[in-house]
C-alpha cells in the first residue's frame, strides 16, 4: 500500500495524479458524513400594533429547534417553539394598551446560536384612560377616588346636584363626593371627562333610602317637655334661607336674594359665643322644587339646609327648620277651596324633608308651617279647621318616615301664631307618640311700636307711661297676661310653648334725645318680654333680619359675625337668665 507521506513528497506526475484522486475520494466522503449548517430565516423585523391590540401573523424557516422569547408580558407569540421542520407560521398577540404612553417589546428567536429579532410597537390608548366606568354608592354618600391618565388637557362635566368635586382633587386623581340621597328612589348620573379628541364617561349609581324606617329612640330620650327645658334662648336666621320671591306662579330662590350674606359657620358661632344656644332657620322650598308634580327638591337645597343646621349642632345647639312663607302658597291658604291642593305638596314635602334628615337626634326640631292665615282678623271656623289639618299632614308625613322621627319633638303653629287665637281654637293634632308635641306662638305687641314703620310709637313701658310716643296699650301688663295665658293652656298641660318670634325694630332714624330713650325703651322690652317668657316657662326665639340699620332688628353683622347691638343682645341675654 502507498504510504500518503511518501505521494505527498512524490514529485512524479503520476504521483500528483494518484494524490489528486486519492484527495478527491476522501471529499467526497466528508461531505456525505457531516450535517448541514443551521438554517434561521425571519420573514419580519418589525410589527406595528393599535391601542386596543389583537393578532398578526409572521413565519419561520429554520432546519434546527427555535424558541421565542418576549421581553414583555403584554407581547407573545404562538407556537413559542419548533422543531425545526420548515416554514411555521406564527400568531403574534398583543394585548389592549390602556395607558397614554406607547410602548415597545421585543422578541427574540434562537435557533442554536442563530438569533433573530422582532420589533413589536404599540401605540398609545386615546387622550384619556380611566380605572373605572361604573361606580356605585350607598344612600349615605361615598368618596370616589377615581385614577386617569391624559395625554393632554381635559375638563370635567357633573349634571347632577348630588355629585360634587371633592377638595384636592387632581388631574391624575379625581375625586368626587356622592351625597346622601334623601329620597326613596335609586338614583343615576354621568361624570364626562371631555378632551380635544374624546368624551369618557363615568356613571355613578346610588341607592334609594327607605321611605319607612324602624323606630329608632337613640339620641331620642327627651319628650317635648325636657327637651323645652334645655333651651335657654334661641335666635332666628331671618330672612337668609327662606328668601323668596314669585312673579306670574314663577319663582325666584336663593339665600342672598334678600340682601343678607351667605350664612357662615362664624355667624352660627358668635351667636352661640353671645349666649344663644338655639337657632330657628326658617326655610323656603317651593323655590328649590325641580318636579311640579312629585314635588321633588333639588339635593342640593336639601345639602345646604343640613349644612346650616350642622353648624349649629357643632356648637352644641338646638335647631328649628319650618316652611315659612315660601310665596305664601301654604301660608295665605287657610280655605277649603285650596285644602286638597296645599295639604298634598304639605306632604310631598315634608315627607322629603323628614327623610333627608331622619339620622339627626333630637336637638333638631321640626315646625310644619309658619304664620298660616286668611287675613290679620278672627279666622273663621273654616279657617281654623283647614289651618289644623295642615299642622296634623305635617305631622302624619313626619311620623311615617319612621326611624328618629317616630320620636322626633314636632312644632305645631297657632293660626297665625296669635297668642288670641292659640288661646281660642287651637287643637293638637293627633300624634302616634305621646309627649312630643310644641305649640309655636308669635309675639310683636304692640305692634305699633315692635314692627310698625310708620308709626311714632317708638318707647314702651312704665318710665314712659303717658308719653305721646308710647302706644295705649301691649304694656308689660299684657305680656304678662299673654304669657300666662299660655302658661295655663299648654304648659301645666304638659304642652311645651315656643316663643318663636318677636323683636322690636330699631329706630335708628331718630336724633337725640328721642334715639337714647328708644334705645333704653328697646332694651326694656327686649329684656322684659325674654324674662317674662321664661317666667312663664315659654322658649324664647328673637327674630333677627339681618338689617342692623334703621327699622331693622338684626343683633349681628351677617358679614363679619361681629354683634351689632351689644346692648340688646345683653338685653335679652340677661332676660333669659
Amino acid at each position: 500500500m502507498i504510504n500518503r507521506l511518501q505521494i505527498l513528497n512524490s514529485g512524479t506526475l503520476v504521483s500528483r495524479i494518484l494524490l489528486g484522486c486519492i484527495l478527491t475520494m476522501w471529499s467526497a466522503c466528508s461531505k456525505k458524513d457531516a450535517p448541514p449548517p443551521p438554517e434561521l430565516i425571519v420573514s419580519l423585523d418589525h410589527l406595528q400594533f393599535p391601542a386596543t391590540g389583537g393578532a398578526q401573523k409572521m413565519y419561520i424557516k429554520s432546519n434546527t429547534s427555535w424558541a421565542i422569547q418576549s421581553t414583555e408580558p403584554w407581547a407573545s407569540a404562538e407556537p413559542a417553539a419548533g422543531s425545526g421542520e420548515g416554514t411555521l407560521q406564527i400568531d403574534v398577540t398583543v394585548t389592549e394598551n390602556k395607558t397614554t404612553v406607547s410602548r415597545t417589546a421585543i422578541l427574540t428567536i434562537s435557533a442554536g446560536a442563530l438569533k433573530e429579532q422582532v420589533k413589536i410597537e404599540q401605540d398609545a390608548s386615546a387622550a384619556i384612560v380611566i380605572a373605572g366606568n361604573s361606580f356605585t354608592a350607598p344612600v349615605e354618600g361615598r368618596r370616589i377616588d377615581l385614577p386617569v391618565e391624559a395625554s393632554g388637557p381635559y375638563t370635567v362635566n357633573i349634571k347632577a346636584d348630588w355629585i360634587l368635586e371633592a377638595e384636592g382633587s387632581t388631574a391624575e386623581n379625581r375625586a368626587f363626593i356622592v351625597l346622601r340621597n334623601p329620597a326613596v328612589a335609586e338614583r343615576k348620573d354621568t361624570i364626562r371627562l371631555v378632551s380635544a379628541t374624546e368624551t369618557k364617561e363615568v356613571e355613578i349609581i346610588q341607592s334609594g333610602n327607605s321611605f319607612t324606617l324602624p323606630a329608632d329612640k337613640t339620641g331620642m330620650s327627651n319628650d317635648a317637655m325636657s327637651l323645652a327645658g334645655k333651651i335657654k334662648i334661641g335666635w332666628n336666621l331671618g330672612n337668609a334661607l327662606e328668601a323668596t320671591s314669585v312673579s306670574n306662579g314663577q319663582y325666584t330662590a336663593g339665600e342672598t336674594l334678600w340682601g343678607n350674606p351667605r350664612t357662615s359657620r362664624a355667624l352660627i358661632d358668635a351667636v352661640k359665643a353671645a349666649g344663644f344656644n338655639a337657632v330657628r332657620i326658617p326655610c323656603a322650598w317651593s323655590g328649590y322644587i325641580t318636579d311640579p308634580v312629585t314635588f321633588k327638591i333639588k339635593d342640593s337645597w336639601l345639602l345646604r339646609v343640613r349644612e346650616v343646621v350642622d353648624y349649629c349642632l357643632a356648637n352644641q345647639m338646638y335647631a328649628i327648620i319650618n316652611i315659612h312663607w315660601d310665596g305664601g302658597w301654604l301660608e295665605e291658604n287657610p280655605t277649603s277651596d285650596k285644602q286638597a291642593e296645599v295639604n298634598k305638596k304639605q306632604k310631598a314635602l315634608w315627607e322629603q324633608i323628614a327623610i333627608a334628615f331622619r339620622d339627626y337626634d333630637e336637638r333638631l326640631l321640626f315646625a310644619g308651617t309658619n304664620e298660616v292665615h286668611a287675613g290679620y282678623g278672627t279666622p273663621t271656623q273654616e279657617n281654623i279647621t283647614v289651618q289644623q289639618s295642615y299642622n296634623q299632614t305635617f305631622v302624619d308625613a313626619v311620623r311615617s318616615t319612621g326611624g328618629k322621627n317616630s320620636w322626633r319633638s314636632l312644632v305645631v303653629q297657632a293660626y297665625n301664631t296669635n297668642i288670641q287665637y292659640a288661646m281660642s281654637y287651637l287643637n293638637l293634632p293627633e300624634d302616634a307618640t305621646a309627649n312630643r308635641l310644641m305649640v309655636e306662638v308669635h309675639f310683636y305687641d304692640p305692634w305699633d311700636f315692635a314692627g310698625d314703620e310708620t308709626s311714632d310709637k317708638y318707647l314702651w313701658g312704665k318710665d314712659y307711661a303717658g308719653n305721646p310716643h308710647t302706644s295705649t296699650w301691649g304694656q308689660e301688663a299684657w305680656v304678662d297676661d299673654a304669657f300666662g295665658s299660655m302658661k295655663t293652656k299648654f304648659i301645666d298641660q304638659n304642652i311645651p310653648v315656643i316663643l318663636g318670634e318677636y323683636a322690636a325694630t330699631f329706630r335708628s332714624a331718630l336724633t337725640g334725645t328721642a334715639l337714647s330713650d328708644h334705645i333704653a325703651a328697646r332694651n326694656y322690652y327686649l329684656n322684659y318680654v325674654t324674662k317674662a317668657a321664661k317666667a312663664n316657662e315659654m322658649v324664647p326665639f328673637y327674630w333677627d333680619n339681618g338689617n342692623t340699620g334703621n327699622n331693622g332688628s338684626g343683633l349681628f353683622n351677617r358679614t363679619t359675625g361681629t354683634p351689632a347691638h351689644t346692648d340688646a343682645v345683653n338685653a335679652l341675654i340677661s332676660g333669659a337668665e
